[in-house]
């Protein structure tokens, strides 16, 4: 293996810690939940305009963060927002009720924010496209990872602290950590002797006018695939342990079911990863390859049917694990696309909006949740997830091509 190519792969590891870090800090709150409902005697839908406040100011930050990196760099960007919502992580140990806790998961949220635009956007610095599919597995894994770890964490220092406020404080530290290896290793690759010539040059690509992104199909066909997609994944993510509860297991109890989907997702990242991957370097084209990847896995989606109506917690579990493996690998053939597509200095602007336009989604999902749930039960919820991404699917396949900007070479062919 040459330099350059054991250097790029441990910027792919720091990019997968700085994804798990990410997750076990906003992870805290929802692994709390049930206890800090008990606590503060919130409902279902109080408990959702909490995690409306993170993502609103995820979604809508994501845009700006996006377009932010582009302009400061990978480097410079992701010290910056790490630091920045580790702070908060930590100071929302001091939240004493449903406000104060709401306004800590905006600032969260907003730090948070510029994780998924940075990672991709070193993805397209580092790595070409036969390759691109493995890092941004590697590094999204990590949202699956911190979502397995945070339960393990919280549990063990609310154990030996006597109370939750600690938890936030210990997990929050987490990032400071990363913020000194990440400053001391990364380099872009315009700066680093070890990038190979491709990738300095790929560097400077120009970037393009935010007019031109929201002209181009290929833009509306990832926001759009995003959007239909991650509210899926983060109803998981944010209400899992409350839905566990509420069909009747003790989430102390149940804490293999809880792992069981985020290490499936894990999974997931690689095969699709690895999959298209494989595909590409067999000949078959960037689009073909992981269009493949998005249909099976929109597919293989609906088996939140019947997680819907079973009443077995092993099978609730394989159901959800089926259905976070699928959603994993058609993550990230998305999180793939702005690479694949745009030129360097524009993917992370791109990502951004995609990023914006799942915290839209999601949001509406969130709420829709928190009414739903109180009023009639989680079925309807786990129902609609498992149709909206056959939607997604459609879009990406229909709005993800060649058109006339990849002819004048504004875009990569795809």
């Amino acid at each position: 293996m040459s330099r350059s190519l054991r250097f790029r792969w441990w910027i792919a590891a720091l990019l997968f810690f700085s994804t798990v870090i990410n997750y076990i800090d906003r992870q805290t709150l929802n692994v709390l939940a049930p206890q800090l409902k008990r606590e503060f005697g919130w409902t279902n839908t109080d408990f959702a305009w909490l995690v409306i406040a993170f993502r609103a100011a995820y979604g809508g930050g994501q845009m700006f963060a996006g377009r932010l990196l582009d302009r400061l760099g990978t480097r410079a960007g992701l010290s910056l927002t790490v630091a920045a919502y580790s702070i908060v992580a930590a100071l929302t140990s001091l939240a004493t009720g449903l406000r104060s806790f709401a306004a800590f998961r905006f600032l969260l949220g907003l730090a948070e924010s510029a994780n998924w635009p940075g990672a991709t956007k070193a993805v397209s610095e580092w790595f070409p496209p036969r390759q691109s599919g493995w890092a941004v597995a590697l590094f999204d894994s990590g949202s699956s990872i911190g979502g397995a770890i945070a339960p393990v964490l919280v549990f063990a220092i609310v154990s030996v602290s006597g109370s939750w406020r600690p938890a936030f404080v210990v997990t929050g530290a987490l990032g400071f950590v990363w913020v000194v290896f990440f400053r001391r290793i990364y380099r872009p690759p315009s700066e680093e002797s070890r990038g190979s010539r491709d990738e300095r040059d790929g560097s400077h690509a120009a970037a393009l006018p935010y007019t031109t992104i929201l002209s181009l199909p290929q833009t509306w066909g990832i926001v759009v695939g995003k959007a239909l997609t991650d509210p899926v994944w983060f109803f998981i993510t944010d209400w899992f342990a409350i839905y566990l509860v509420a069909r009747g297991f003790r989430l102390e109890d149940s804490l293999l079911a809880f792992w069981i989907p985020f290490l499936a997702a894990d999974l997931g990242n690689f095969f699709g990863g690895g999959c298209s991957s494989a595909l590409i370097a067999r000949g078959w084209s960037i689009g073909a390859a992981r269009k493949l990847v998005v249909a099976g896995s929109a597919l293989a989606m609906t088996v939140l049917v019947p997680a819907a109506y079973t009443t077995s917690l092993a099978s609730l579990t394989l159901c959800m694990a089926i259905a976070t493996f699928a959603y994993a690998a058609l993550s990230t053939m998305i999180l793939n696309l702005p690479a694949d597509i745009y030129p360097s200095a524009a993917v992370a602007s791109v990502s951004g909006l995609s990023g914006t336009g799942a915290g839209v989604g999601t949001i509406v999902a969130t709420y829709l949740t928190g009414v739903v749930a109180d009023r009639y039960s989680f079925r309807p919820v786990l129902i609609v997830a498992s149709v909206v991404p056959l939607v997604a699917a459609a879009a990406i396949f229909a709005l993800v091509r060649n058109s006339s900007a990849t002819r004048r070479g504004v875009v990569f062919p795809i």
